[in-house]
């Protein structure tokens, strides 16, 4: 249930609100909204009769939520989130609500001279946050698993120089507040999409969550992923659209492009693409990439390595920093045309 309030409602009236909520042995979500508070209800086994708040002071309505995904759904929030980051020396990264975001930078965290030399490119050519992975889970166990906390250093060092926020995969609860120490963005990879209890711990870690799509996840799935971070009392997700596994094999994963304006419609979260890992192929990123800015996704998140033919995970995905800098350009066209701020 959604309990509306009026836009002239007082704190003590919203707060009343959730009180009664808790009298009632349920959970209550304050949810701040463009011109009005809303609070939503979650922990009720059945219906609420909402004749337990119509006649409070400061409600407006209370509605039923017919989605599963509740917190995370339109039907509680109408309106975009967007989610800022901040970055050092007073940066700021934001993506939702019609500005489109790109994320950018080597897959993997190698050497300290790959590490910076990737994030200087894409930070010369306009991308505003810097993506690695210190922390790589691998099909097989014999391939290269990350440079872990040292590789979390390096990426500490590539900010405080460049002042883009880091995005980087945790893959274990335990982790957590170690990775958020060194990252402003904790990414759930595919293959922890349903990580329930690496969910819930990284919904306390005060960071903001960047969440893929799992690689045999359906819609609803991913939503309700999403729904186990924001229902731990963090709105700042950011989900990822990075393909999934089909029958097709001449492609890494089938990119579900379709699934853009769909997930757009039914949450107010942003959704960005990754065609990188969504094709596995350098030469396809581009044009995907394109293609996710004109279906409405809010951002992209591609690989860029200095040296893709000896990167140590994904190279032949990676693009080199001269491919960047002219998919950058090829954004920045498609972007004034759409009337989309491209950040």
């Amino acid at each position: 249930m959604l309990i509306l309030m009026h836009p002239t409602a007082t704190a003590r009236e919203v707060e009343a609100v959730a009180e009664k909520v808790e009298s009632l042995g349920f959970v209550p979500h304050k949810m701040p909204g463009a011109q009005r508070i809303a609070v939503a209800i979650t922990g009720n086994p059945g219906p609420v009769d909402p004749a337990h708040f119509s006649q409070m002071a400061g409600v407006a309505e209370a509605v039923s939520i017919t989605k599963p995904w509740k917190l995370v759904s339109r039907e509680t929030q109408p309106h975009d989130t967007v989610v800022t980051i901040k970055g050092p020396g007073g940066s700021v990264a934001r993506l939702g609500g019609g500005v489109f975001g790109v994320i950018a930078g080597p897959c993997a965290v190698e050497t300290r001279e790959q590490t910076l030399g990737a994030a200087r490119a894409v930070h010369r050519s306009g991308a505003r946050l810097l993506r690695g992975g210190a922390y790589k889970p691998r099909t097989s166990p014999y391939s290269f698993q990350g440079t872990k906390v040292e590789g979390l250093k390096l990426l500490a060092e590539a900010r405080a120089e460049t002042g883009l926020p880091v995005v980087t995969e945790v893959i274990d609860p335990a982790h957590v507040e170690q990775v958020a120490e060194y990252a402003d963005v904790l990414q759930i990879g595919t293959r922890n999409a349903q990580n329930f209890a690496l969910l819930e711990a990284v919904s306390h870690s005060g960071r903001a969550v960047l969440l893929k799509r799992g690689m045999s996840s359906t819609i609803q799935e991913f939503l309700m992923s999403a729904e186990y971070i924001v229902k731990g009392g963090n709105y700042n997700v950011i989900l990822c659209e990075r393909g999934i596994r089909t029958f097709e094999t001449m492609t890494r994963n089938t990119l579900d492009l379709g699934s853009i304006p769909l997930i757009k419609r039914l949450t107010h979260l942003p959704i960005i693409v990754d065609p990188s890992h969504g094709t596995g192929d350098a030469a396809s990123v581009p044009a995907l990439a394109r293609a996710a800015l004109a279906v409405g996704a809010d951002g992209v998140m591609v690989d860029v390595h200095p040296d893709p033919t000896h990167a140590l995970c994904d190279g032949p995905q990676s693009l080199t920093p001269e491919g960047f800098e002219h998919l950058m350009q090829e954004l920045r066209a498609i972007a004034q045309v759409m009337k989309v701020e491209l950040a």
